[in-house]
């Protein structure tokens, strides 16, 4: 039996700032469960580098992907507009973004490698949970204190919360070989009614193109497959991927969209349900929601959860305020209107040279 003063499950940008900031008195295991890393864009934005300047990070040039992304290029396939907006995104390898974080952790922390089979909470309201470890083998780990960062379909939350009152989708990401990232934009942003109310979105990558996108559970992948098909009518052919990859993704609408915890459990990041719903950005609230759950811990209060709950409601409120700008993005009709008048959108300059315009 290990006997631990706090377990973290999910060792992405949530697990491993909480772990890497925590007490260093502090026994901690940190659960990775995550073998091949989260579909993911892997552009990290303004808010996400904001979260990293706080600690006086600096983005080491091993974790960055080829090339460096100015602008979008939107396009929405039930009109004939397409337009481009600057954007201030580094372009990353997401899966070497987070390896990089683990390599942050202090001493104090054990990082296990491995799937979480059991949950629970024993009679003296510790946490027990049972794992099995890289090399398959089983432990049994005890602590009075359990953090779930564990994702949006978060085991911790669904073993010891309700569902979430939350729209929840898949994204599904394809990467396709190195000559299609040189035909096509370096960053797309795509819209399609007739397949999803959220978006999708092409990203080159070192000499790879990805071209993912959030849909309603139900049918996903054909809604997926349905969307590929008509971007051949603008020149994407999008055929013999090298990998495909999927994971649940939430978009917040109300105050029960969010759990923080409760009984010595506690959520956060996307396992609590913060994430941007327009954006689906969730690095930033990642960052700083675990450090609001190590601020609310150390404080010394009785009540944690009750001053966590406090110091997160800004947060909330302003994840919540991003459904207004839904509103433009995702309503035909409102979205149809800014992309016509132009609004905020760059002039593009002619430019030969360029073989990524259409």
């Amino acid at each position: 039996m290990e006997q631990y003063d706090i377990i973290v499950i999910g060792a992405g940008p949530a697990g491993s700032t909480f772990a890497r900031i925590a007490d260093k008195g502090l026994r901690i295991l940190l659960v990775d469960g995550n073998k091949n890393g989260k579909p993911c864009g892997g552009l990290l934005a303004p808010d996400g580098q904001k979260a990293l300047a706080h600690f006086d990070l600096n983005l080491p040039k091993e974790v960055l992907a080829d090339p460096q992304i100015f602008s979008v290029k939107t396009i929405d396939l039930n009109q004939p507009i397409e337009r481009w907006y600057q954007r201030m995104y580094v372009n990353l390898d997401r899966n070497r973004f987070d390896q990089w974080l683990l390599t942050l952790l202090p001493g104090n922390v054990r990082l296990a490698h491995g799937h979480c089979r059991v949950l629970e909470q024993i009679e003296d309201g510790n946490i027990r949970i049972e794992y099995v470890d890289s090399t398959g083998a089983a432990h049994t780990a005890v602590a009075p204190m359990l953090v779930g960062a564990d994702g949006a379909n978060s085991k911790v939350r669904k073993t010891f919360f309700p569902p979430l009152k939350t729209r929840e989708y898949i994204a599904i990401q394809q990467w396709f070989p190195a000559e299609l990232s040189e035909a096509h934009p370096f960053y797309s942003c795509i819209f399609d009614k007739n397949t999803s109310d959220c978006c999708s979105w092409t990203v080159s990558k070192d000499n790879i193109l990805i071209f993912g996108g959030a849909y309603p559970r139900k049918q996903c992948r054909q809604s997926f497959e349905k969307q590929k098909n008509k971007l051949r009518a603008i020149g994407m052919h999008l055929d013999n991927p090298i990998k495909t990859e999927a994971c649940v993704v939430l978009r917040p609408t109300g105050w029960k969209s969010f759990c923080l915890g409760g009984k010595n459990v506690f959520l956060i990041g996307e396992a609590a349900g913060f994430i941007s719903p327009s954006s689906l950005e969730g690095i930033s609230s990642a960052m700083n929601s675990a450090v609001q759950l190590n601020r609310s811990i150390q404080s010394g209060n009785a009540n944690p959860l009750a001053t966590y709950a406090r110091k997160v409601r800004l947060m909330r409120i302003r994840l919540l305020a991003k459904n207004i700008k839904c509103m433009f993005m995702y309503g035909p009709r409102l979205r149809n209107l800014v992309l016509k008048s132009g609004f905020a959108s760059m002039p593009m300059y002619a430019d030969s040279t360029r073989r990524n315009r259409h």
